[in-house]
């Protein structure tokens, strides 16, 4: 009989524990600035409505929330900056969607070198206390490489990719080089 109420109670502990974390919101606390670079060539054409649906999902509607700023730009023939602000609250996510709905995919090239030097230039100026995120969004691995080829080949220390059907996504550590060297330092000065 001990035994039998020990096990319910055990099986009433694990229940309340997950329908607690089911009801459990996460807020994160630190505000990113996200750097969304998106190829305005004509090779982006055919998959444009999977990207924007993609961004829409997993970027604007996941990541962002209220204080986090978004800068946008189509790199095509030369980069555009397309829309730039700070969220105020959820509620402005659609003006983010309504501006992306109208990118432009015909340029003959998709110069994300121009474009990552701006965001590279606007990262540069972030306060220390907000996380920045930079996207180069491409339809084709072949315009990406002057971009992280050069000047921008530390990027390749700090990047992920996430390869869909038609196009692919590469999450590119923008200023992480000089927080980890900077982290390192910190670490081995306080082993002193």
């Amino acid at each position: 009989m001990c035994d039998k109420k020990i096990h319910y109670f055990l099986i009433l502990i694990i229940l309340v524990s997950i329908l607690a974390s089911l009801n459990a919101e996460d807020k994160r606390t630190i505000p990113v600035d996200m750097y969304l670079i998106i190829d305005g060539s004509s090779s982006l054409q055919n998959s444009k409505s999977d990207v924007l649906a993609w961004i829409n999902e997993q970027v604007i509607d996941r990541i962002l929330t209220g204080g986090d700023s978004i800068t946008i730009w189509a790199a095509g023939n030369r980069p555009e900056s397309i829309y730039s602000a700070t969220l105020p609250d959820n509620t402005a996510k659609q003006a983010v969607k309504d501006r992306l709905a109208s990118l432009n995919t015909t340029g003959n090239n998709a110069d994300f070198s121009g474009a990552l030097r701006e965001a590279a230039a606007r990262v540069s100026q972030t306060s220390r206390d907000r996380l920045a995120i930079t996207m180069l969004i491409t339809a084709s691995a072949e315009v990406i490489e002057p971009a992280i080829t050069g000047s921008g080949q530390g990027l390749l220390r700090w990047f992920r990719s996430e390869k869909y059907e038609r196009w692919q996504v590469l999450i590119v550590g923008t200023e992480i080089g000089s927080k980890v060297r900077q982290a390192a330092a910190s670490y081995m000065s306080s082993r002193r």
